[in-house]
């Protein structure tokens, strides 16, 4: 007994002598939580650092596993004094609390400090994994999707099409805000220059609106510390296309923006303006068929298919800080931007053949289409901020968005004789006008912290007002004139209002972190639709209330390997286009069709993860995750007439998506690092359209790799490839599609001036770079392939230049609401 009494006692006194110390970080003028400061603790005796974590979102750290004994504390963060505490003292298991530690913007700026330390590619957290923007060189002078795309998680095909997890439906904010747009169309348009860190949020939690099924993209953008002025300029110029595709127009690459920021203890004014353009050559390869009862119709096809993209805007933010516990902030975006998509092609050996089995030809027939499809988009956006600190230190915050887009654009579709193309056998217009009109209002409560954690609460109103007005004409070839073609005619008014609230709690205790909570969200959805000719209204409605629960946890073994589980509902409603039932011409082969029926799909996402890391900044993680898709929405193709495949979206049933991530980030040596990421996953369909079965079970698999060699401080090159494998669709396949590219980066005057020279598409006449072939069909009506050859081996150089040391704090609104749809 006495024996069982000293094991249980000595047991005891080893388990008593470790501690912990946690503690919270902030801003001391304006009250805010600074996420990524450094904590970090010494023994006091000899002053030797013990360890050091970082702080999460919400400025807290935690610091375990100490012995007995005297520490002090270091906190610090850039741009910021360091702050020490001293006589820290441990003795036994119980957990030192240092409360709340502000720090203050430096006051004596050095004239320069250089770290040299490994920067971690990746952090992963509870409930998100975030990546060092500056990492991915050969983005600079691009966009915001030339940063994204190398996420492990991220895959681009040949179209432009961005999906995450092998979905293209996720949700895009900027610093933190919502944002109601096409995400691929939000991310074109942000300069990468601008972009600080892309938080990947694979779990959201109920704080965040739970549409799309990928989860969150954040984009955080480049924010200052220090009082002062900033001024940046960046400059763009492409080299002459090597290989022009026996394109009518020789591609222009260019642009240039510019940011004026200055700030003071109360004020913080930004002005920004920017101008890009962007073309890509390209050409396509088709081949199609269709069978109407006993006629067999075939069209191969080759031709132009190139893109012209013009993008600028102005924009402006005031900020202003009158004192330590309230904070306004108005902003403007407005600007004009225009996609064109040429697709001249000729029909060649267009043939019908009865019957079916046949092999004698009725006829053939070849001509040549014109097609340019403009698609254009004027915006205002304005919007009114306020944040407030009680004494208590609860928080409230208000946001009112409101936007004004006007969306639109006309498409010529014009069929001509060859090889004589004076002679005009189709000559087609149409166009339309969407004005859309948003208001997004929200307002959050953040609690004083209990003991297990922090509950925060709000609630967000939503209202989109989308008006179509869809005009087809077809030129009589007798008269001349145009005439209104009915049934691609029509006008759309779209109206949805979204109520929703919720309650978030967040903590942490010992090695466990956890976040629950739930939001409760009421749709209301009318889709008024008028035939141009009938003037008969149908309307359309569709409503529901639902909660979307999440929740995670995660359980740190030591300060290098951490384990994590997730889950989180979400929701996918459904873009305007997708519900319109008049058919639009997307070119001579293609007409596209919505479904004013359509359901919003419901999706169950759960994800299971580790992270590792090691010594030199190394570091390796996989996350394990499951996608339940209910009411999933597919495009689907049938026969419109023998030349023309439709393009309808329908709720067909069920998807499944199982899969695992994969990243790691290495040092082969001292000046050679590398980050390689990839994604496979499952992905099953189960559903049935038009009496048939829609069914597709694939594999898919992507990488993204990124390999960097330092030369010395100044310059450095880095290669990357991002590879996505074939993939099966619900009636066909898309091919493999990879980008190669090489970047070549030094800095000048002190680091004032960067330059960075992109060999983007790598290709040299060896592989097939940026090139994609999409294959569908449906047995015993038709088969259609085209492969798309985009243009490879561009050569890009960009120029910044900053005219001081101050970071940047320049802080801009995005689109809300139109960026959806453009």
């Amino acid at each position: 007994m006495k024996y069982q009494y000293f094991i249980a006692f000595f047991l005891l006194a080893i388990l008593t002598t470790f501690g912990q110390v946690t503690g919270k970080i902030i801003d001391v003028d304006t009250q805010e939580p600074l996420e990524y400061a450094t904590a970090a603790i010494f023994k006091q005796a000899n002053k030797e650092l013990v360890t050091g974590v970082i702080t999460d979102i919400n400025g807290v750290f935690t610091i375990s596993n100490l012995k007995k004994g005297t520490y002090y504390l270091e906190v610090s963060f850039l741009g910021y004094e360091t702050k020490t505490i001293e006589n820290i003292v441990i003795e036994n298991s119980r957990t030192k609390k240092v409360g709340t530690l502000g720090l203050r913007i430096g006051g004596n700026e050095l004239d320069e400090v250089v770290v040299k330390a490994n920067r971690a590619t990746v952090i992963n957290k509870i409930d998100r994994q975030v990546y060092d923007a500056k990492v991915f060189q050969n983005s600079q002078g691009g966009s915001a999707t030339d940063v994204i795309k190398n996420l492990p998680s991220v895959s681009v095909n040949g179209l432009g099409d961005i999906s995450v997890r092998g979905t293209t439906g996720f949700v895009a904010l900027l610093n933190g805000k919502p944002v109601q747009g096409n995400a691929a169309t939000i991310l074109n348009q942000l300069p990468a220059n601008a972009v600080e860190r892309v938080e990947l949020i694979t779990a959201p939690s109920a704080k965040y609106d739970p549409e799309g099924k990928g989860g969150i993209l954040n984009i955080i953008t480049k924010k200052g510390a220090i009082n002062g002025t900033y001024t940046q300029v960046n400059v763009k110029g492409g080299f002459p296309s090597i290989e022009d595709y026996d394109n009518g127009e020789a591609a222009q690459r260019y642009g240039a923006d510019i940011t004026y920021n200055v700030r003071s203890d109360t004020w913080n004014v930004s002005l920004g303006a920017s101008y890009q353009r962007n073309d890509v050559t390209g050409r396509r390869e088709g081949d199609v068929y269709t069978i109407i009862g006993d006629t067999f119709t075939r069209f191969p096809s080759d031709g132009e298919r190139s893109y012209d993209e013009t993008n600028y805007s102005g924009r402006f933010t005031l900020d202003y800080t009158p004192d330590t516990k309230n904070e306004f902030s108005l902003g403007f975006f407005a600007g004009k931007r225009s996609k064109d998509r040429r697709a001249d092609i000729l029909y060649y050996d267009n043939h019908s053949i009865t019957p079916v089995n046949g092999t004698t030809r009725d006829y053939t027939f070849q001509y040549y289409n014109e097609n340019l499809r403009i698609r254009k988009g004027d915006f205002v956006l304005g919007s009114l901020d306020y944040k407030h600190t009680f004494t208590n230190k609860s928080k409230l915050s208000s946001s009112l968005l409101y936007e004004y887009t006007l969306l639109g654009g006309p498409t010529t579709n014009r069929n001509l004789a060859y090889p004589n193309t004076q002679v005009i056998l189709q000559d087609e217009f149409n166009t339309n006008d969407n004005p859309l009109y948003g208001i997004r209002a929200q307002v959050d409560y953040s609690f004083v912290p209990f003991s297990f954690g922090n509950i925060e609460t709000g609630y967000q109103y939503r209202n989109l007002d989308h008006k179509g007005d869809f005009v087809y004409e077809r030129r009589n070839n007798t008269t001349q004139e145009f005439e209104l073609v009915p049934e691609f005619s029509s006008q759309v008014d779209l109206t949805r209002t979204i109520h929703s609230g919720y309650v978030q709690l967040n903590g942490k205790k010992s090695k466990w972190d956890y976040a629950a909570g739930v939001r409760i969200e009421a749709m209301d959805r009318v889709l008024d639709l008028k035939d141009k000719t009938q003037t008969v209204d149908t309307t359309y409605s569709y409503n529901y209330t639902k909660l979307f629960p999440s929740a995670s946890l995660q359980y740190s073994i030591n300060d290098a390997t951490k384990l994590k589980i997730a889950y989180s509902k979400r929701v996918e409603r459904t873009a305007s286009f997708k519900l319109n039932p008049f058919r639009e011409r997307e070119h001579s082969e293609t007409l596209e069709q919505g479904d004013p029926t359509l359901r919003p799909e419901f999706i169950d996402l759960v994800e299971l993860g580790i992270t590792k890391k090691y010594k030199n900044g190394n570091s390796v993680y996989a996350t394990a995750y499951y996608r339940d898709v209910k009411n999933l929405v597919n495009r689907v193709n049938q026969v419109f007439n023998d030349t023309i495949l439709d393009r309808i979206y329908s709720n067909v049933g069920k998807a499944h998506v199982t899969g695992i991530e994969l990243g790691t980030q290495f040092k082969a040596t001292e000046n050679w690092s590398n980050f390689i990421g990839g994604n496979i996953y499952n992905y099953t369909i189960d559903g049935s359209y038009d009496g048939r079965n829609v069914d597709s079970d694939a594999t898919i698999f992507s990488v993204n790799a990124n390999s960097t060699y330092t030369f010395n401080d100044t310059a450095s090159l880095q290669f990357t490839v991002n590879y996505l494998s074939n993939r099966k669709t619900a009636q066909g396949e898309d091919s493999e599609f990879y980008l190669p590219n090489l970047t070549f980066r030094k800095t000048f005057l002190d680091n004032k001036l960067v330059a960075t020279l992109q060999w983007q598409n790598m290709d040299m006449g060896l592989l097939n770079t940026n090139e994609q072939r999409i294959t569908t069909s449906r047995e015993g009506e038709f088969f259609t392939t085209t492969n798309y050859v985009l243009e490879v081996d561009r050569v890009i150089l960009n120029l910044s230049y900053s005219f001081n040391k101050n970071k940047n704090r320049s802080k801009f609104i995005e689109s809300e609401f139109g960026k959806r749809e453009f």
